[in-house]
Order: C-alpha cells, then structure tokens, then sequence
C-alpha cells in the first residue's frame, strides 16, 4: 500500500481503490446481468451503458490518484454521470425494480456514488 500511497492521504486512497472496485464490479454485472441475487436488464443498451456506468467509476477512481484538481473535478462530473445514468435507467425502465434486492441495489450504489463525489470535494484542499 505504501508504493501507491506516496503521499496521498490514505482515505483518498482508499476511495479510489473501492471506485475501481466497485467500477469493475458494475462492468462484469452489466454484461453477466447478475450480481450477488441481483439481476438487470438483458436489453443491449442496458449492457452498454451499465458498462459505461461502471468505467466511469473506474476512470474516477485512477484520476484521483493524481492527486491533480483538474483530475478530481473530472472525476466529480464523472461521478455525477454515473449518478444521472442510474436513475436514468431506472426512468426508462432498463434496471429492473421489481424486487427488493434490485430497489435497494440501485438505491445503495447511487447513494455510495453521491458519497465518493461528495468525499473528493470534502477532500479537495489535498488536490494539487
């Protein structure tokens, strides 16, 4: 952790792993359509733009390593789109909420998305 840490607060850290954890996590979902009993959309554009969903959390998490403000900014409207995707495909019908574990999925990983945005502007004095 220390190679990567390089003077980097460590909760920063810590968010950008879990970013790209999760970012991966909602690619592989969007193109299995299944993520520990919950289930999406087999529709194709549901797979793409979960996927894109997802990059854009990856892509979020490897800027703030840069420690750059630009590149939290980035990430910020990054993270933003994410959000806006999500309830997007819940609008148009493309994330299923017909159960309880999908409803909460979807609620839970928006929540944790506005959480990230909210941690790095919380954070920005450290950005450089």
């Amino acid at each position: 952790m220390e190679a990567v840490n390089q003077g980097r607060p460590q909760g920063i850290v810590i968010v950008a792993f879990l970013m790209i954890l999760f970012g991966l996590a909602e690619v592989v979902t969007g193109f299995t359509h299944n993520f520990f009993g919950i289930t999406t959309s087999r529709v194709t554009i549901f797979t793409y733009s979960s996927a894109a969903i997802g990059a854009f959390y990856v892509v979020a998490g490897l800027l703030i390593l840069t420690m750059q403000k630009w590149a939290a900014a980035l990430a910020i409207m990054l993270l933003g789109a994410d959000i806006i995707g999500r309830v997007a495909l819940v609008v148009v019908g493309l994330y299923p909420t017909d159960s309880l574990e999908n409803t909460l999925g979807i609620i839970a990983g928006t929540v944790i998305a506005v959480i990230f945005a909210t941690y790095i502007g919380w954070e920005w004095k450290f950005f450089r």
